[in-house]
């Protein structure tokens, strides 16, 4: 297990490292900088020479990045050059409203995902498994931006259910509520869980149809136990081990898919952070944001590794 971990931590490191140089190289390559935007169109050449030495942003790009890996290190972001805060500041402000977006989404995700791929693997090749399949297809071919137009247009514009977009905030400090705050979140949850949740529903499925072929089943059916206590209470749990994966590994997908649906229901999250700062050419927060999330990402998938090698000895057997 030692050798096993190790060797999945060396994988992270050297990920992280090559996900920060392709970064800070894309980055670099954008027209404009932030002096340029900062001091406005009309200004001089010179006021914007002096407002870049005073940024740091004319030094060498090494330097640079060099300065940029080992603030990250020490856990030093910088300051962002057109909010003028630090940007760990911003990025937690913003978070405070992403991850729950992204674990909203997961829990229904999940809660549409079982329900469907144990109904079709029920109904195996008869008209519920035919029909819950087709609906999954047309979720997995759904652009999250697309639905969120039409969850906007239905809920907010027609029904008026809902506001088309904006945050009230979690505390009457903010101006809101934990329920208006959550009822606000509901919309772009349901936007992001759909293709998440269709994605799942066919792992589900799947694992359920192996697992309905193993011996127990047919004992624990012999027993006289009804469909419903052995599909819950004996095949769904032998079948998590790879929905398990997935959902780790889903989870990680839709932290960054976030900065779409953010954007489209005008939510102040890290997604819009970002498009602003694009915007602004604000690179520093840019690419703080972006090696963020990649962060995430590969955290969420070591920790999977490290559980399914938990769970499955096999694992560590294979990879050794």
């Amino acid at each position: 297990m030692g050798l096993f971990f190790l060797k999945r931590f060396i994988t992270l490191l050297a990920t992280l490292i090559g996900a920060s140089i392709v970064i800070f190289l894309v980055l670099e390559i954008l027209p404009g900088n932030a002096a340029e935007m900062l001091v406005g169109p009309d200004a001089s050449p010179e006021a914007v020479a002096a407002l870049a030495a005073k940024l740091g942003i004319d030094q060498p790009a090494s330097l640079r990045y060099g300065q940029w890996v080992g603030g990250l290190v020490v856990g030093d972001m910088g300051n962002s050059h057109a909010y003028g805060s630090p940007v760990h500041e911003l990025v937690l402000e913003r978070l405070a409203l992403t991850v729950p977006l992204a674990l909203m989404a997961m829990l229904l995700a999940m809660a549409l995902a079982l329900a469907a791929g144990v109904y079709a693997a029920a109904h195996h090749n008869r008209m519920g498994d035919v029909g819950v399949m087709g609906f999954v297809q047309i979720g997995v071919a759904l652009p999250n931006f697309w639905f969120s137009i039409l969850l906007i247009l239905l809920f907010a514009v027609k029904l008026r259910w809902f506001s088309a977009g904006g945050f009230p905030g979690w505390t009457e400090a903010a101006g809101g509520s934990p329920l208006a705050a959550l009822k606000a979140l509901l919309l772009p949850a349901i936007a992001l869980a759909v293709v998440q949740a269709a994605i799942l529903a066919r792992i589900t499925r799947s694992a359920v149809l192996e697992v309905l072929r193993e011996d127990f089943v047919r004992t624990a059916r012999a027993k006289g136990l009804s469909q419903r206590a052995v599909l819950w209470g004996h095949v769904l749990r032998n079948a998590m081990i790879p929905v398990v994966t997935v959902v780790g590994l889903e989870f990680a997908n839709l932290l960054a898919g976030t900065i779409v649906v953010e954007n489209v229901f005008y939510l102040p999250g890290l997604g819009r952070l970002i498009f602003q700062s694009i915007s602004n050419r604000d690179l520093i927060v840019v690419r703080n944001c972006v090696m963020l999330l990649v962060a995430m990402v590969v955290a969420v998938n070591f920790v999977v590794d490290i559980l399914y090698a938990v769970i499955d000895p096999r694992v560590k057997a294979s990879d050794i």
